[in-house]
This record gives structure tokens, sequence and C-alpha cells, in this order.
């Protein structure tokens, strides 16, 4: 699998302005647009998209309703809480470890979240369940809902912007997502007292990939992501001002026979000064449908990965983070790990 770039020591995660993208005509920009993001998708796998369009107002009520429901107490959150098979509800602090998805052991992670994803009449349950939807916080339903679907139409415009830098169309991957499993994860690291000692190796978030097509981020710009090199270093990013993070997963990689980068990625314990802080984020996963197939594009060389539909492939993944069943099959990922 491939891995982030450095030059010199530095690494880059290039700050993309899709907005010209997104104006009718001047083909030139739309082709500017794609051409920066086929170069950060083949060195670093991270981009920093601005020019997005998200009216600030639909972040401001979103992170206010996150923010109450996180302040709910624990007890109340748990009531929420979902089987490990089901990727909805609330996950409470060291309930998961993202590094089991790689097939490696972890302490657990220190992160609660909460999920909620798309749904409809006449998918199976078992890819697509129902959501559950706290009642204390007013208003969370719509404002959550209102960030779910922003987030999910610039995922939508990054992979039209995906299929013209690869070659295969603006249209390719809507083949792929018509009823894509799209998941969104509100991410608080609740941690414990400002000087606790943590356990050996343990951080907000263990090392992973992510697992469909595209992930956009929000994030507070406050230290803790961290990307892998191809070293074995890993370099703290944060969000610039107005940015959403974008980062390609697993599918995509499969899908270009690893010329894209599913890069590996991290939260560390949130420090300030020393002094482990408040952190918060919210993942928008855009993986493709449960019955789609991932298999290597034409003309990119002999397949590095058998094909495998989004649905087993996410299935196998969230067993080993929530389960605590290290997960199979990805050994050119977790291979990165291993050679640090």
């Amino acid at each position: 699998m491939s891995t982030a770039q450095t030059r010199d020591g530095v690494l880059d995660v290039p700050v993309i302005d899709i907005a010209p993208f997104l104006r009718p005509g001047a083909p030139f920009e739309r082709d500017a647009v794609a051409a920066a993001v086929d170069h950060a998708a083949r060195t670093v796998g991270f981009m920093q998209i601005v020019g997005h369009g998200i009216p600030s107002q639909v972040l401001a009520a979103f992170t206010a309703a996150t923010d109450a429901f996180f302040a709910l107490d624990a007890a109340t959150k748990s009531g929420y809480r979902c089987p490990p098979g089901v990727n909805r509800g609330y996950s409470p602090p060291k309930s998961e470890s993202l590094a089991n998805s790689l097939g490696l052991t972890s302490a657990a992670d220190l992160f609660e979240a909460m999920n909620v994803g798309y749904t409809a009449a006449g998918l199976s349950p078992d890819d697509y369940p129902e959501n559950v939807w706290p009642t204390e916080v007013a208003g969370f339903e719509a404002a959550v809902g209102d960030w779910f679907t922003a987030a999910g139409g610039v995922a939508r415009t990054m992979t039209r912007i995906f299929g013209r830098a690869l070659g295969v169309g603006e249209d390719f991957f809507a083949g792929f997502t018509g009823h894509s499993i799209d998941v969104l994860r509100m991410i608080n690291y609740r941690l414990p007292a400002a000087d606790a000692v943590l356990e050996p190796e343990q951080v907000g978030m263990g090392a992973h990939t992510d697992y469909g097509i595209v992930t956009v981020l929000w994030a507070d710009q406050v230290p803790g992501l961290e990307i892998l090199d191809g070293h074995g270093v890993w370099h703290p990013v944060q969000p610039a001002d107005g940015a959403l993070l974008v980062n390609l997963g697993d599918a995509m990689a499969r899908w270009t026979n690893d010329a894209w980068i599913s890069t590996m990625h991290r939260v560390a314990a949130p420090r300030v000064g020393g002094g482990l802080v408040p952190r918060r984020s919210a993942a928008f996963f855009h993986d493709g449908d449960a019955d789609a197939v991932i298999s290597c594009l034409p003309g990119r060389g002999a397949p590095l990965y058998e094909p495998v539909t989004v649905g087993e492939h996410l299935r196998e993944k969230l067993a080993g983070s929530r389960s605590g069943r290290l997960a199979s099959g990805a050994q050119r990922e977790a291979a990165r790990l291993g050679a640090r």
C-alpha cells in the first residue's frame, strides 16, 4: 500500500479551493482543481478543502447540538448505545480500538462517539440500520441532519472531482453510490484529568485507515490528528481556518491499485503545554453502496487486491474495531506500522 510522502522531512497537506469546480463552465478551472486533488491523492492522501460553501450557521448549530449531547451524563448517553455490529448510536470511552481494524492489538481508545447514517425503506437493516436520536437535546436531529446533508454534498462533489482526475468521467462513482453507506461520526475526546497518566501506547484514536471512498472531516484546531509517512514518522495536522480535511479511504486505494493513498492516521491524546485538553471532530464517511464491488480500474496493472463488496469490507473492519476481533485481510495496511 502506498504511503504519505514527505519533502525534506515535511509533510505537505495542500489547501485546495473547490469553488471553481462548483461553478458552471470554465473546464480549464475544473481541470486545475482535479489536477490538484490528483496530486494530493498520490502524495499524501489528505487535503484541506476550502470553497465548499457550507454556511457557518450550519456548523454552529451542529457543534452546539453535539456539545450538548456529549455534556449529558454517562448513563443517559449509554441509553443510546447499540450492539457492536450496528454502526449507529453511542460508543462510550474505551469501548473501541481502531488499530484492531488492521489486525493489530492496542489499548482501548479514549474517544466517545455518536453515529448516525443513511437509511431508507427497502434497504437491508444489516447495512443500513435505523438511527437512534437523543431526545434530551432540543433540535439535535435537525441540526445533525443539516450537517449530514452539507457534508454529504461535499463528499459527492469530491467523487465527481475524483472521476475527472482519474479520467473515468465525473459521473463514474455515482454508479457505486446511489444508496451509499454514509455515516456521520461525532467524536469527543473525553479525557481524564489534564495531568492523568495514560496506559502505554494509549491514544485518542488508534492508528487506522478509513474504509470507504472519501471522508469529510471537521475538527477543532487542537493538536491530535497525525499522519504516518513512508518512514514510519507521525506528522501532526490541524485544519486551516474554514477548511474541511478530506482524506481517501481503502476503496479508493483499491480502485486505483494503490496509486492513490488511503492514509494511515491516528489521533494522539490531545495535549497543549503538556496537559491533556478537550478535542472535538466530526467525520462524514462516504463509503459506497453495500452491494457495490470494489475492484481495480482497467489499465492500472496487476490488481493488488481481490475484488470485494463495500458491505463485506465494512463488516470486516467494523468487527475488528468494535468487537475486539482482530480483522483479517489488512496485511498491506498493517505492514506500514510493523515497519516502524
